[in-house]
């Protein structure tokens, strides 16, 4: 059964706690990416999953053995690093045999195996090659095909888009889901980049400091960010969070002031809970509708710049209090610097934070 499960697990190196008290569940089949900035800890966690680093509290599990006191080797888990390390000197059709032998698999096995994951991941042409020979993407799945030959319980992957240029990226994001897709393995997937976690994963944990801040579908961690920093890290462009202060709360709507300006908005029920004060509000950029007029339900801003993105465009706006608002309008709506703008924010797609930066939400 491959499965992976981390119980409360923590990491320190000396008096530095790197990761603290994480429950993850990986079931088989499912593809789980750690997402977080540098230094947050996603790293460290999958080198604790995969034996690299020794657990301080908290237990490892895989496939339903506790692994804690396993070395690396006795995991049954195979590992891709963000550097191929793909052996210069053999062809790539001996790389990915290359953990066959260890197992002590027949040469008839070992050329059967080889071909099969060769044709999975469309290497067949260049199985005679050596690595100098290949192009930058053909490595990446030469290191892929290394690890999918020897049949793991379970992947895990270290950045293994980041020395790609964009386009092999896009196309490499497809090709490692339609592979992980058939292969019904725990899969653990480290980046830093949003994009790759929300097109790859089942689900995202998302981590900060140590701790994940949230675990859900890609869907539910943009809708339904847990807190302001979930709700600032995903999403592009990023979320605007504005400070208000909370007025009143009747009948659905929220009275509150916001960058200097009096807003009225419908809101989730829950705000009802909180006392008046300071809160946080999130608007994506594409959550603005920009109108002629302004009213108690609009945020008065000026253009200071515009991004072409193509088919939108992304206007850097200011209030006149000092606050900056990101908007994305379409190509065909056309917003001068300068230009004083109305910008309705729509309610379904309003979040409110409390002081502690936590989502309001029935």
């Amino acid at each position: 059964m491959s499965t992976i499960e981390l119980r409360k697990v923590t990491k320190r190196f000396g008096s530095f706690t790197a990761v603290k008290d994480v429950d993850l569940s990986v079931a088989a089949g499912e593809v789980v990416c750690l997402l977080g900035p540098s230094g947050c800890g996603k790293t460290t966690t999958l080198r604790v999953i995969a034996g690299l680093e020794s657990v301080t509290d908290g237990e490892v599990v895989i496939a339903g053995k506790v692994m804690n006191n396993l070395p690396p080797e006795k995991r049954d888990i195979a590992m891709v690093f963000q550097f191929y390390a793909l052996y210069p000197s053999a062809s790539v059709g001996e790389n990915i045999a290359f953990p066959l032998y260890h197992d002590g698999i027949s040469r008839a096995e070992r050329t059967a195996r080889v071909n099969r994951v060769a044709a999975i991941l469309h290497l067949e042409h260049v199985l005679d090659r050596l690595p100098n020979q290949i192009s930058e993407g053909e490595k990446q799945r030469a290191a892929m095909a290394r690890a999918i030959v020897r049949d793991p319980n379970c992947f895990l992957f270290d950045e293994p888009l980041s020395r790609l240029d964009v386009e092999l990226r896009q196309s490499m994001r497809g090709q490692i889901k339609e592979v992980l897709q058939g292969l019904s393995k725990a899969t653990v997937i480290v980046t830093h980049d949003q994009l790759e976690a929300l097109t790859m994963a089942d689900r995202i944990a998302i981590m900060k400091d140590g701790l994940i801040e949230q675990v859900g579908s890609p869907h539910e961690v943009f809708a339904k960010p847990a807190n302001a920093f979930v709700a600032s890290f995903i999403g592009t462009p990023q979320m605007n969070l504005l400070e208000a202060d909370l007025k009143t709360f009747a009948d659905g709507t929220a009275e509150m002031a916001v960058a200097g300006i009096n807003l009225a908005i419908r809101t989730d029920a829950a705000v009802a809970r909180l006392q008046p004060g300071k809160v946080t509000i999130g608007v994506r950029p594409r959550a603005f509708t920009a109108t002629d007029t302004g009213d108690r339900g609009t945020i008065s801003a000026r253009a200071e710049l515009i991004e072409p993105m193509g088919a939108e465009t992304l206007i850097h706006a200011r209030t006149a209090a000092g606050a900056d608002i990101r908007v994305v309008v379409t190509r065909s709506q056309r917003v001068k610097v300068g230009e004083a703008l109305n910008l309705r924010p729509d309610p379904r797609q309003t979040h409110v934070f409390d002081g502690a930066g936590k989502a309001v939400r029935s």
